[in-house]
């Protein structure tokens, strides 16, 4: 069974971590539909109190991931439709954001992109799979954060935990591909930089467009 990264755990809660646990086994399918979750159970798995395993159920309920009931929290699971239609949400997310930052692009939030997509390659290098995803996903949220739109980061941070394991999951298809692939993912990133350094609202609508007509091709290989 794959375990959550335990360098994404810096800085989370308790029961931060045990969501971040619970839900990879959701969206991997270790965790099925329909299988009930006990507070009991998942506090002894993880050597803690029920209190952060409540904080951690309260999470994964708000995401949509279970459903809790008296007898205990129901899963929900992802099908490859909800994940379909959480990459519907968050293209409209990043489009918004993106167009928003036609004007207001700054060098810094450039080169801060640009670092990021060379560490992107470094990870790649050395088959990180982790670090890689934890860049792509910095990459976008702080594109997101950047466009300064507090509703839509709202609507962002609700489904950002989701988004960020369902990368890791589709990060581990695409090393698999070998570096030519890794290689067109870190391109595409460039291609988002470019897009916005050039301030031209037609050209960063059509890279984000680009982006994710490929990524969707990339979950339905995943979800299939």
């Amino acid at each position: 069974m794959r375990q959550y990264p335990a360098a994404w755990l810096k800085g989370q809660s308790r029961g931060e971590a045990i969501a971040g646990e619970l839900r990879l086994r959701i969206v991997e399918g270790t965790l099925k539909l329909g299988d009930v979750l006990s507070e009991n159970k998942i506090a002894a798995d993880f050597g803690t109190s029920r209190s952060p395993v409540r904080e951690a159920l309260k999470a994964l309920s708000n995401e949509g991931l279970i459903r809790l009931e008296r007898m205990g929290a129901v899963v929900q699971g992802l099908s490859a439709h909800d994940i379909a239609e959480l990459y519907d949400v968050r293209y409209l997310i990043e489009s918004f954001a993106q167009q928003r930052l036609a004007s207001s692009c700054t060098p810094d939030l450039i080169a801060s992109l640009r670092h990021r997509i060379d560490r992107m390659r470094i990870a790649a290098k050395y088959a990180d799979i982790a670090e890689f995803a934890w860049l792509d996903f910095q990459f976008h949220d702080g594109l997101i954060a950047a466009a300064g739109h507090a509703r839509i980061a709202r609507l962002w941070d609700s489904i950002r935990h989701v988004v960020l394991t369902v990368m890791l999951l589709t990060t581990e298809e695409i090393f698999g591909d070998g570096a030519d692939r890794l290689e067109r993912v870190v391109a595409k990133h460039e291609a988002i930089a470019d897009a916005l350094e050039s301030g031209e609202e037609v050209r960063i609508a059509g890279v984000v467009r680009d982006y994710f007509a490929d990524s969707s091709k990339t979950l339905r290989s995943t979800w299939s």
